[in-house]
């Protein structure tokens, strides 16, 4: 089925929601909703709390019995475009990995406003890239909410008679990425290790567990796949994130070899195929993380010098 690649709530069928935020680039997050009966299960929640409120009431039109309460919200990773709204579903049961709820204290919410602050008149070039990706959204006022439960591996839980297998495949995108399975739906929430018609990027690594993820979707018995950001999609979407990551790898090795920087490699791989993606600068960020796995470099990512290499790409 061909589907739509329009704002806000499209029905999959067997009460199953994906909530959809073109054009899917920085902050533009997908979620979902899963629904039996009177019981619901929401994946994710949104970047600042006007946008989850948006979507909630969306979410209570279609399913005004089972979405008036929700009994249960799974955030399938750490970065705040998945979890920041979690103080509007507070009461319901949160459920998160432990590497996504340790990462969550990593960039809350008011370190997101004080950046948002800082670069308001800051008319560099990471300033402006910083206003070109995040000015859209309100990060004041953002109380961090997060999980009441975590898991390691795997966890079913139940929204009514359905099973929903919470498959934990990070770190890839970022330290602790999960999927949220419907099988008898055939329905998968793939929350960032899907980012279709945009770049992936890397943030915790390794890429090799990222092309992992990617080829255990493809094993699956699944119909429809609701990525963390971009179009619906199907299995192909998994293997076009692999295929991208394993070019990447393999022109990233060539140039370590030959001893150029993470940067210089970023700026001199040509993406081919990839070039139309969105936010295709974030090679950059992908570069720096297979550069550290190839030296065994387990130092922390410097967030703010990626954003500036990032915004040198995106200048070119």
């Amino acid at each position: 089925m061909k589907w739509q690649y329009t704002k806000g709530l499209h029905d999959l069928g067997k009460h199953c929601y994906a909530w959809l935020a073109p054009d899917g680039g920085w902050g533009w997050s997908n979620a979902g909703l899963i629904v039996d009966g009177d019981r619901s299960l929401l994946v994710d929640t949104l970047f600042d709390i006007a946008l989850t409120q948006e979507m909630l009431d969306a979410m209570r039109g279609a399913e005004p019995k089972a979405s008036a309460h929700i009994d249960t919200v799974v955030n399938t990773h750490a970065n705040g475009d998945h979890c920041h709204g979690n103080q509007l579903v507070a009461d319901a049961e949160i459920i998160a990995s432990t590497a996504t709820a340790e990462e969550m204290n990593d960039l809350p919410p008011a370190m997101l406003a004080a950046l948002q602050k800082n670069f308001a008149n800051d008319d560099s070039a990471v300033g402006r890239y910083f206003r070109d990706c995040f000015g859209a959204f309100e990060f004041h006022g953002i109380e961090q909410t997060g999980p009441s439960r975590t898991f390691d591996g795997e966890l079913t839980v139940q929204v009514g008679d359905k099973h929903v297998e919470l498959i934990e495949v990070g770190p890839a995108h970022t330290g602790g990425d999960v999927l949220v399975f419907v099988p008898d739906d055939r329905t998968l929430f793939t929350g960032d290790i899907l980012f279709i018609d945009g770049t992936p990027l890397a943030w915790a690594g390794p890429i090799s567990n990222w092309i992992a993820a990617c080829r255990r979707i493809e094993a699956m018995d699944v119909e429809t796949i609701v990525p963390g950001h971009g179009p619906i999609t199907d299995k192909r979407g998994a293997t076009q994130i692999a295929d991208y990551f394993e070019f990447v790898t393999a022109e990233a090795r060539q140039r370590y070899d030959a001893g150029l920087t993470a940067l210089d490699a970023a700026r001199d791989i040509d993406l081919g195929v990839y070039a139309d993606w969105g936010e295709s600068e974030r090679i950059a960020v992908n570069v720096d993380c297979l550069y550290k796995e190839f030296a065994g470099d387990e130092s922390a990512t410097d967030i703010m010098a990626l954003l500036g290499s990032m915004a040198e790409l995106a200048s070119r």
